[in-house]
This record gives structure tokens, sequence and C-alpha cells, in this order.
């Protein structure tokens, strides 16, 4: 009994030796004798000693990240662009036959694409259209990726990087952009102005009593505006009479007499004379 110990000791210590737990986010290559019999978890693993192996493989999403890169792109501007790459391992066996380390070959791969997108667009296009460079970025990776067994679910351009000199020759333009529009509004507004006081030019020539109105609410703005000037309305009704000219005059030189219509005032047009106080008077 007593010799069957080392026996049931050495069954013991191999038998915890072959067993592992895989995560539900991960999965095993198994390696038996140097040849690959298959990706197994997650859960409770049996390896048998010595000749079977096994290297584990992450199956959640990775966010990498890309350094800066020296790019110039096609209308030579010099810039420094850095991204952010998401991609996870959706075949685990071509993850590990197919490249050495696929972190390694992916962070490299997403630096050249990223340096070949972003040369072969102008600046403008790479800041007003962010999303289809990300795109295009995004589809040249997955297909080089995909022979690995990686995704690459997303892209995004984290930071652009300029010159000095080209972000004051764009606010430089932006101030322009802006001053073009400021004189465009302006313009209309004056055009519509305009069109607004011929309209209302014709609205008195047909009813002249709204001219008094307009008359009467610009003697309230004075008078509101100072109080120290006395205002007094002169009516021109009184002295219309003496500066009419017929519109028909008679051969002998004789004008006709003015008649009832031609007496009755035909407008409310009144002259203001300001009166300023004693004050200012005695200083005159």
């Amino acid at each position: 009994m007593l010799a069957l110990l080392p026996f049931a000791a050495i069954v013991v210590f191999l038998l915890m030796a072959s067993l592992r737990v895989l995560n539900e986010y991960e999965r095993g290559v198994i390696f038996r004798l140097g040849r690959v019999i298959g990706a197994k978890g997650p859960g409770l693993i049996l390896l048998f000693p010595v000749i079977d192996r096994m290297i584990k493989v992450s199956l959640r999403t990775f966010a990498m990240d890309v350094p800066n890169q020296d790019v110039i792109t096609r209308d030579n501007v010099s810039i420094k662009v850095n991204a952010v790459v998401y991609f996870r391992v959706v075949d685990p066996i071509k993850a590990i036959l197919e490249v050495e380390d696929y972190m390694y070959a992916t962070s490299q791969i997403s630096q050249t694409t990223l340096r070949s997108v972003c040369g072969g667009v102008e600046l403008d296009e790479i800041l007003a259209h962010r999303d289809k460079v990300n795109e295009q970025v995004q589809s040249i990776l997955d297909q080089h990726a995909g022979p690995w067994g990686i995704k690459v679910a997303n892209v995004e351009l984290k930071y652009i990087d300029l010159p000095q000199e080209m972000q004051r020759a764009m606010a430089k333009q932006a101030e322009a952009e802006r001053e073009r529009r400021a004189k465009i509004i302006n313009a209309e507004g004056e055009f519509q102005a305009s069109t607004r006081l011929a309209q209302a030019a014709e609205i008195i020539a047909v009813r002249p009593e709204a001219l008094q109105l307009r008359y009467l609410q610009t003697m309230r703005e004075m008078a509101a505006e100072s109080h120290a000037a006395t205002i007094l309305p002169i009516p021109l009704d009184f002295i219309r009479a003496f500066f009419h000219v017929p519109a028909h005059g008679g051969q002998d030189g004789n004008e006709p007499a003015p008649s009832a219509a031609s007496l009755t005032p035909t407008s409310a047009t009144e002259t203001t004379t300001s009166v300023q106080d004693t004050t200012q008077d005695g200083d005159a």
C-alpha cells in the first residue's frame, strides 16, 4: 500500500498539471507534438503533459494607439496625425499560425496605412471629411489583417497637428469669409429697405394723411429725446396758397383765381422750429 503512494502522488501531480481553465473571452490553441489540433475553450481544458502545449488568445476588442505620423498631404502641407484602431481576433488559429505577433503586425500596418491614406488626400478633406478618411483606413486595414484572423472594427483620427503658419492662414481665410458674408447680408438689408421705402412712398402719394401720422410720430421722438428744447409746429397750409403755381396760364397773362380745392390743404406737412432754452439764447 505504501508502495503505491509515490505512484498516486505522481498521477495527482500530472492531473493537476494537465488541467487548464479558460475564461469566457479566451481561447486556447492546442499544439500536440508541434501540430495544431484545434482551439478550445472556454471552461476546463485537459492537456497531456509534455506532449501538449497551449497558447491563450483573447477575443476581446483591443484599442491600439497609433503614434504621431509625419505626413505630407496631396497639397504639400506637412502635418502630424495620430489615430486609434479598434480590432479583435476572430480566428485564434490564424492569429497564431499566420503571423508571429499579431499585435505588433497590426500596429505597423496601421502606421503605414495612416501615412499613405493621409498623404493621398488634401488637408481640407482631412479636416472637413474625417469620417471618409477613417472609413478608408479601416477598409485597408481590414483587408490586410483579415488573413491573420483579425477584424478591424473601427479607426478614428484623434489629433491633427498643423504648422503655425497654416493655422494663421486658415484664421485669415475664415475671417475674410465672415467679412464677405457680413457685406452680403448688409447689401441684402439695404435692398429690402429700399424696396420697402419705395412702397411706403407710393402709399403716402395716394394717401397724404399717412405723412401727417409719420410727422406726429417724429415730433414725439424728438420731444422724448431732448427736454431742453421747445418744439413749435408751424403748419404750411397758411402759406401754401401764396406759392401755388397754376397748371395752365392764359395767353393774356391773367391767371385764374385759385379754386376752393386748391386752397384746401392736400397734405398735413408741417415744419418744426426748435427754440432753445433761455440759457442758450443768452449765450448766443
